[in-house]
């Protein structure tokens, strides 16, 4: 294990939806439904509403970070906060002429069904990664295996480091592959742990991934299609496809 981290973005905090009569505060929280507080820009510190809610990659924490949009665009521009923050991208590509047999996938040494890949820059290196009842687990990965699986695809070629990653599922005999934005993956990784029960994750976590992976499809080109650059984006409009 290298010791990656990860960063799953923590549910929302609640907050009382106004001052309460003295001597009821205490009972009220458990009596009335409180609206959510805005998530705020870690950067500036701003509340930053769903719609405007966009995630940079912290390449030296290795971490997502919450922005606004004002932040977000900021951080876009060439040689900004020295290339510490980058903007995840908002496109979705499958490769339809790939092919990854049982074989194939038992060479990544992956214990689930579902795992992801990303370039990190820093450790100039590829990270597997795949869900867990703990989090995001890292799975030891062999470059030879990567290479001989996956280093001749069109989706590897156009992966941008830290931000992208190669989403896999392996499911009744046959392998999807898709490149998508970072923090779907971390999506998944928290939906999967709330989700998990007993040895395989359980009806409800598996239907959750079926559903997942179903928005995915919908949103991936084939990279054969005309293929847009990276744009910035927000998980919820990814949840919301």
């Amino acid at each position: 294990m290298s010791g990656s981290r990860t960063h799953l973005v923590s549910p929302t905090p609640l907050r009382a939806p106004g001052p309460a009569p003295r001597g009821t505060a205490g009972l009220r929280r458990f009596l009335t439904e409180r609206p959510p507080r805005p998530e705020r820009c870690e950067l500036c510190a701003v509340a930053v509403p769903e719609e405007d809610h966009r995630h940079l990659v912290d390449t030296e924490k290795r971490a997502l970070v919450c922005a606004c949009t004002a932040c977000a665009l900021l951080m876009e521009q060439p040689g900004a906060a020295a290339g510490r923050f980058r903007a995840v991208p908002d496109r979705y590509l499958t490769d339809p002429d790939h092919r990854l047999d049982q074989s194939a996938w038992d060479a990544l040494h992956i214990p689930v069904g579902v795992a992801f890949f990303f370039r990190n820059a820093a450790l100039e290196r590829l990270v597997a990664l795949y869900p867990s009842p703990a989090g995001a687990t890292e799975s030891e990965l062999d470059p030879a295996a990567w290479t001989a699986v996956l280093g001749e695809s069109r989706l590897a070629e156009l992966l941008e480091p830290d931000v992208e990653a190669l989403l896999l599922r392996r499911t009744e005999g046959r392998c999807e592959c898709y490149l998508v934005p970072i923090d779907i993956c971390y999506e998944l990784v928290g939906r999967m742990r709330l989700l998990w029960q007993g040895f395989d994750g359980g009806a409800e976590a598996r239907a959750a991934l079926d559903a997942f992976f179903a928005q995915v499809a919908r949103r991936a080109k084939t990279v054969s299609e005309p293929v847009s650059e990276p744009v910035s984006k927000t998980v919820s409009e990814a949840g919301r496809s």
